[in-house]
């Protein structure tokens, strides 16, 4: 998702002086802690500084989940619009992020419950680029068959491999982004690389 998408509706209060770009440079360069309290506060540059550093991997677990890039943007935005209601209850017993992602995988999970699942036709971090023709058709069909066994894996599996594998989490942050203990997230994760590795042999095997 680009910028300018990542920060529409957020960034339209932002004062356009040279006194409030002053301000929205110091807020930026706050801690988080303290970003978290101004914007529990209602300041509203610190909670467009919040959105700029969190929106990124909130919008991608999203769109990872539901493959459907509308539907990201949406789950996204109510994520942060509750974050504001919950701040001033928040009591940082892990990060930020951590917390987001939580409440982006459960409103993420009320939609999966509503909808019939869509397959992508690619894998988001996997572009052809300047690769030969041949070369790129393969890829995307292996990155397609890949995305296409990662939707297929139960709900949890997939979270678990979304979070660690995909966006990098240690297993500790991904646990509490799932609400789980570390031992289920590497159960979890174990299955589902299991599963893939099965379905991948039995492919190649075709």
């Amino acid at each position: 998702m680009s910028d300018a998408a990542a920060s529409a509706g957020y960034d339209d209060f932002l004062p356009r002086n040279s006194r409030g770009r002053r301000y929205a440079r110091h807020v930026s360069d706050l801690s988080e802690r303290d970003q978290i309290a101004r914007a529990a506060a209602g300041d509203r540059m610190a909670q467009s500084a919040l959105v700029n550093r969190h929106m990124p991997v909130v919008w991608r677990v999203a769109f990872r989940m539901l493959r459907d890039r509308q539907e990201a943007e949406d789950v996204t935005q109510e994520t942060f619009l509750r974050a504001w209601k919950m701040l001033p209850e928040w009591e940082g017993r892990s990060k930020f992020s951590t917390w987001a992602c939580t409440v982006a995988i459960n409103l993420c999970r009320d939609r999966m419950k509503k909808k019939a699942p869509v397959l992508m036709e690619t894998l988001p971090e996997r572009e052809a680029g300047d690769l030969p023709p041949e070369q790129a058709l393969h890829q995307k069909q292996a990155g397609a068959r890949i995305s296409a066994l990662i939707d297929a894996l139960p709900e949890r599996q997939k979270e678990a491999l979304i979070l660690s594998a995909l966006e990098g989490m240690g297993n500790k942050e991904a646990a509490a982004a799932m609400q789980v203990s570390v031992e289920a997230l590497e159960s979890l994760l174990s299955r589902a690389r299991r599963t893939l590795r099965q379905a991948l042999a039995e492919g190649q095997e075709e």
